[in-house]
């Protein structure tokens, strides 16, 4: 009977720790076994692991995307809840991005393969989730030191158990042997093993579903104890869609298009998000773009370069500076669009002010609520950019950010991280290529999915979605998983504290029963499953 009870709590802790993988699992269904491919005017179904780069596959609705890729042909709206954890589909059309693993619902479409096996982001969320869920936080080697000296420990209880019994207590042999196989039986070392490594499983689990990828369980711990939360502007708390507002003439002898089109010459060379709204814009008013024949980056400053040989700078303030160029006091009204949010930059052609552009971004719809959010948690909240002070403090006043630094250069955001460190774990979230540093300094990097692969690479935490409601659904699940961790630890340790004594007899000694071995088998694998059962509950974890 001691031996069956002690095979079914096993098999009933097996099938409690299965669970917490279902995660993985899930993940890996989403790819389909078959997919189809085409071959000039024929369809063949292959295997999709054999699918290679430039093939064209036909996604019927209803169908699975077995890799990542581009519309080539027809349009549809995709189901990306499983990669991102959003819940509206989205519109793809001709030239836009499909992933692996998410669900075509409408039209049929022609794709062509980018990315296939273990390189699509699929493949590479499994990789992470799997990574994370094997790795162990601080908090779990307070139990793996406990748990190397345990069996000894207990075997060492359970022999002066059983000879004090005999010699000492006077009892005979075998209730001497009674009380040493109970205490042997329900010693449990399998609680204490489980009560981390369970946790982090479910947890980062669950928050693979949610869109929020933990890579290491050590992020989760550092998570929770965050005290300040620092946004990027452009990109995170921002659309990172910015548009030209208004364009202002000041050449006494260039128009609006020649200045124009020798500004958008040159930031055709630039990846900066604003650089695109000049070049859109431009284009937009017919104005004739010509190739650059030289570029360079003014670190924090603009960018400069030859268009038609004429030299051509574009950027901030702090262009005017270095090229000792002084705004007039006239133009001091073009200033005052930073006070509304508005990012201002110059034009200047041969060594002359001509232009200004206005530009605007949106701010993300959901960014106030989930900054009150942040501070509903405790937690300080802080834009660092490198925008106009205005600009920024105009942004932040609409986000409800209370602490603004602006006008950081990208080498500098490092350092304005450590200064915050200071008053305590510091969580960054940025997207793009100049907060990878920052991310990398921070306690906490956390890094947006729809942001560049050097930002994702750097952040500890990433949200496949781009969207914010993730940073504080991530500092919530971190705060959930190890209030978990410590409800098991507390149950492992309290279960062993008052479990052993009373297998060794301590109720006997003043009258009570005994626990028989059977008994303290069935509390065993009651202990074990107890813990992992308590894991799973953070399946139920909404944010």
């Amino acid at each position: 009977v001691l031996i069956a009870l002690v095979y079914l709590g096993k098999y009933l802790e097996a099938k409690s720790k299965h669970r917490t993988s279902d995660a993985i699992a899930k993940l890996i269904q989403l790819t389909p076994e078959t997919s189809t491919l085409i071959v000039g005017y024929t369809h063949k179904v292959i295997p999709s692991d054999e699918i290679e780069p430039a093939d064209i596959i036909l996604i019927r609705p209803g169908e699975r995307i077995p890799i990542d890729g581009l519309v080539v042909h027809g349009s549809s709206t995709i189901d990306e809840s499983m990669l991102t954890g959003e819940s509206l589909p989205v519109d793809k059309k001709l030239d836009d991005k499909v992933y692996g693993g998410t669900l075509n619902q409408s039209g049929v479409l022609h794709i062509k393969a980018q990315e296939t096996g273990e390189h699509t982001v699929l493949a590479r969320i499994i990789k992470m989730v799997g990574q994370a869920q094997g790795s162990k936080p601080p908090i779990a080697s307070l139990a793996d030191r406990i748990s190397l000296y345990f069996v000894p420990t207990v075997m060492t209880i359970a022999m002066l158990t059983g000879l004090s019994w005999y010699f000492i207590g006077g009892v005979e042999f075998s209730m001497a042997l009674r009380f040493f196989i109970a205490v042997l039986v329900i010693a449990c070392p399998c609680a204490m093993g489980l009560a981390t490594p369970t946790s982090i499983m479910v947890g980062t689990g669950r928050g693979a579903q949610l869109g929020v990828l933990v890579k290491n369980a050590e992020a989760l711990q550092t998570a929770e104890k965050t005290s300040v939360v620092v946004f990027d502007k452009t990109g995170t708390l921002t659309r990172g869609e910015p548009k030209v507002h208004a364009f202002i003439n000041y050449h006494h002898s260039l128009s609006d298009e020649e200045i124009l089109g020798l500004a958008a010459s040159l930031e055709q060379s630039s990846e900066h998000p604003l650089a695109e709204a000049i070049v859109k814009y431009s284009k937009k008013r017919n104005c004739a773009l010509r190739e650059s024949t030289s570029f360079s980056l003014l670190e924090g400053a603009g960018i400069e370069g030859t268009v038609d040989r004429r030299s051509v700078l574009i950027g901030n303030e702090r262009l005017l500076e270095r090229q000792k160029i002084i705004l007039p006091k006239s133009l001091g009204n073009l200033d005052s669009s930073d006070e509304f949010g508005k990012t201002s930059l110059y034009v200047v052609i041969d060594s002359e002010l001509a232009g200004s552009v206005s530009i605007s971004d949106t701010l993300k719809e959901n960014a106030p609520e989930n900054v009150r959010r942040l501070k509903d948690l405790g937690l300080k909240v802080v834009m660092l950019t490198g925008d106009h002070p205005d600009t920024a403090r105009a942004i932040a006043r609409q986000a409800g950010i209370d602490h603004v630094i602006a006008r950081v250069l990208p080498e500098e955001k490092q350092n304005r991280i450590i200064e915050l460190q200071k008053e305590g774990m510091v969580a960054m979230v940025g997207d793009g290529i100049n907060d990878a540093p920052a991310l990398a300094q921070a306690d906490v990097g956390i890094a947006m999915g729809s942001g560049t692969e050097i930002a994702m690479e750097s952040g500890d935490i990433v949200l496949m979605s781009g969207n914010i409601e993730g940073v504080p659904t991530a500092l919530s699940l971190s705060r959930a998983v190890m209030k978990n961790i410590r409800q098991n630890l507390f149950w492992a340790f309290g279960y062993n504290v008052v479990g052993i004594p009373i297998a060794a007899g301590l109720l006997y000694i003043f009258g009570g029963p005994t626990l028989s071995p059977m008994l303290a088998g069935a509390a065993m694998a009651l202990s074990s499953v107890s813990v992992v059962t308590n894991a799973l509950r953070l399946r139920l974890f909404n944010g």
